[in-house]
């Protein structure tokens, strides 16, 4: 309930703040759950990308720290978010969302590097999608970087694309986790072509 209270508080602050959200391609996402993975260029992207994929309701991480605050916690809580210690992320970090993807109706949504051009492989979204036996799919976000911007009522355009599946044979290690990061910068570049063929994001 509140999860879906929020959402319309969302949908209210677009319409106020800028008015102009595009949503491009949501046809593409598939049934049942999945895993949305982004590359990570703003603070506001997973409100954004949640409510582009509304009905469906999705699960976050979010750093422990944030969970000491009694009314932060009511509100990442009932939002679907769990707790995740960034220096030791230990095994929960995994079978939550794990147990999530299979057990319940929400879906995921995680960044699997820090930033756009991050050098670290970061395997959490490749692990879980294996082990949930749920696609991966790509989505992209195109807009202002700064709420200053946002504010100018500049325009943000999200754009969704296929799903990548990982076999259940096929083995996630540290072997395959680079060529599989390779297949999804490559779905984030298409999207981002797709999306606007003169884009190019210059991290702020």
């Amino acid at each position: 309930m509140f999860y879906r209270f929020a959402r319309q508080v969302v949908r209210f602050l677009i319409w106020l703040l800028n008015g102009h959200l595009d949503v491009q391609h949501k046809d593409r996402i598939p049934e049942g759950n999945y895993i949305l993975v982004a590359p990570h260029r703003n603070w506001w992207e997973p409100v954004l990308f949640a409510y582009a994929a509304r009905p469906k309701e999705f699960m976050f991480m979010a750093k422990k720290e944030l969970f000491k605050n009694p009314i932060l916690r009511f509100i990442l809580v009932h939002s679907h978010a769990f707790s995740v210690d960034r220096q030791h992320p230990g095994a929960s970090a995994i079978k939550i969302p794990v147990k999530g993807l299979k057990n319940s109706d929400l879906s995921l949504i995680i960044f699997p590097s820090g930033t756009r051009h991050s050098s670290e492989l970061k395997s959490g979204a490749f692990v879980i999608a294996k082990m949930s036996q749920k696609p991966l799919v790509p989505v992209v976000y195109q807009g202002p970087l700064s709420f200053k911007g946002v504010l100018k009522r500049e325009p943000m355009h999200i754009c969704f694309g296929d799903p990548i599946y990982i076999p259940r044979k096929e083995k996630v290690n540290k072997e395959t986790i680079p060529s599989l990061y390779q297949e999804l910068e490559k779905a984030w570049d298409q999207l981002d072509k797709e999306e606007n063929p003169n884009f190019k994001y210059v991290p702020k």
